[in-house]
């Protein structure tokens, strides 16, 4: 699993370590991880033409002292520094003494010094380092955009100069990179759009940092991996049967709407739960495409015994079954239509009782959930799934370019999925996704856990369903038991 720390608890952890070091070793170590990965980035070092972006913190000494190490292996490295007066001291002697030179850009970038940057082979950004905040300042705004529009590739420090390290928000001009070496920790911004479309490739570099010991260290947020999710796959015991593997109820579906319960109905089919409920007016539909599906005409009270319920997709204004799906007392997966018609209280109620609720709204449901404009949940997704969770006391899948998982109350690390395609923004993804979901819930995994497993499956199906090519919603469901499989068969990874 990877986990991404705050500022804070990385800082503290760089502290004490260098307490324990010789001064300056932990920058050394930093710079010989910077400087291998730019190394493999550029394929020969000798006679490459290397530009270093230098502002005044650690980021620019990490980057002088890389550039020496690449100096030395024969490149023409060159440090444009931002801040010439609180450049760092040693760094910038170890790149004169290995051959490298200064340019000084101090408050603005002359067309020379931009002319310098575009004709690099590689750029490393060392502007700003974790602790920044806003976007670039002015002066250093021209150099991104010329390393953006230049031939070389961009190389971060840690993070990319411009985007905050602890949300994943950009709120200014930031630097683009097509790999960003970080160093001890992953941090949140490189997990979580917006800032995680400006790290690229992310290369973890090892320093020694301790980390991960509870409290005040705890991480930020968290993406599985292909074994965090096969540990979590239900898997049926020689006694199984179909009830005891957890029966999932699906209330969706309206005569305006009734592709919606099919397509619900189809991920629910392949999500590890035994056996599919359905109640609805689409009834139907729903057995014309899957009828192995159990039907009931009746409302969720009496539809008969299921372990979870998936409530709203293409449920129009039908509020009495949500309600009804939200006094039973079992978890409840609450999507689409359902958002907007489940009483406030009566999610929280279900809390209250120990009843687990999953919510998987998109930034469009969640904005109007929370009273703001979708923008503001685009660009602060961390903390609008954060503040749904506590709002309704329900766990929160918050869908989209990057989907996040937080838990009930928005305490704890909040899951980031890393799988997907932007392919999977099509009609009825969603409503795939839910019964995914729903049936992992019935299948006996916790709130968190199903909607992370869901989302994990459900972008690895997109994947293999699209190749690059539009796909619909009923692709990325029979894709499902693909995904499913390439997870569980996947090789251990030591590390």
């Amino acid at each position: 699993m990877r986990t991404a720390y705050s500022v804070e608890t990385v800082r503290a952890a760089e502290r004490e370590l260098m307490a324990r070091l010789p001064e300056g070793a932990l920058m050394q170590r930093a710079a010989a991880g910077l400087a291998a990965a730019c190394a493999d980035v550029l394929g020969r070092v000798y006679g490459s033409r290397v530009v270093l972006l230098v502002g005044s913190g650690d980021n620019g000494g990490d980057a002088l002292y890389a550039g020496a190490r690449l100096a030395r292996r024969g490149a023409g490295v060159r440090a444009v520094l931002l801040a010439p007066g609180r450049a760092h001291a040693g760094g910038l002697a170890a790149l004169r003494r290995a051959g490298g030179s200064v340019v000084e850009a101090g408050a603005g970038a002359g067309a020379s010094v931009v002319r310098l940057v575009e004709q690099a082979d590689l750029v490393v950004d060392g502007i700003v380092g974790i602790g920044g905040k806003g976007g670039l300042r002015e002066g250093a705004v021209p150099l991104a955009e010329a390393a953006r529009r230049g031939r070389g590739a961009v190389v971060a420090v840690d993070l990319p100069s411009g985007v905050d390290a602890d949300t994943g928000e950009v709120r200014g001009a930031a630097v683009r990179a097509d790999v960003t070496v970080t160093f001890g920790a992953y941090k949140p911004g490189l997990l979580i759009d917006p800032a995680r479309e400006y790290a690229g490739v992310v290369r973890f570099v090892d320093i020694g940092l301790e980390l991960g010991l509870g409290g005040a260290g705890a991480a930020q947020a968290e993406a599985l991996q292909h074994a965090d999710v096969a540990r979590l796959l239900p898997v049926p015991a020689a006694e199984s049967d179909k009830y005891r593997r957890g029966v999932v109820g699906i209330a969706a579906g309206s005569a305006r709407y009734p592709g919606a319960a099919v397509l619900a109905v189809a991920g629910a089919l392949r999500g590890g739960a035994g056996a599919v409920r359905y109640v609805g007016p689409a009834g139907g539909a729903v057995l014309a495409r899957h009828p192995e599906t159990l039907v009931s005409e009746r409302g969720p009270a009496q539809a008969g015994r299921v372990q979870a319920w998936v409530v709203g997709p293409g449920a129009g204004d039908d509020a009495a079954t949500v309600a009804e799906a939200l006094a039973a007392d079992v978890p409840v997966l609450i999507d689409a239509d359902g958002l907007r018609l489940a009483e406030v209280g009566a999610v929280r109620g279900r809390g209250a009782r120990g009843v687990p609720t999953l919510m998987t709204p998109h930034a469009g449901e969640a904005a109007a959930l929370l009273g703001v404009e979708r923008e503001v949940v685009e660009a602060g997704r961390l903390a609008a799934a954060r503040e749904l969770a506590g709002r309704y006391g329900a766990a929160v899948l918050l869908k989209g370019s990057t989907t996040v998982v937080a838990e009930a109350g928005g305490g704890g690390a909040v899951r980031v999925n890393p799988t997907g395609t932007p392919w999977l923004a099509t009609a009825g993804s969603g409503d795939v996704l839910s019964g995914l979901g729903g049936s992992l819930l019935a299948a006996g995994l916790s709130a968190v856990d199903a909607g992370s497993v869901a989302a994990y499956l459900h972008g690895l199906a997109g994947r293999f369903a699209a190749e690059g090519a539009p796909v619909s919603a009923e692709d990325v469901a029979g894709r499902i038991p693909k995904a499913w499989r390439s997870v569980v068969r996947a090789p251990a990874v030591r590390g």
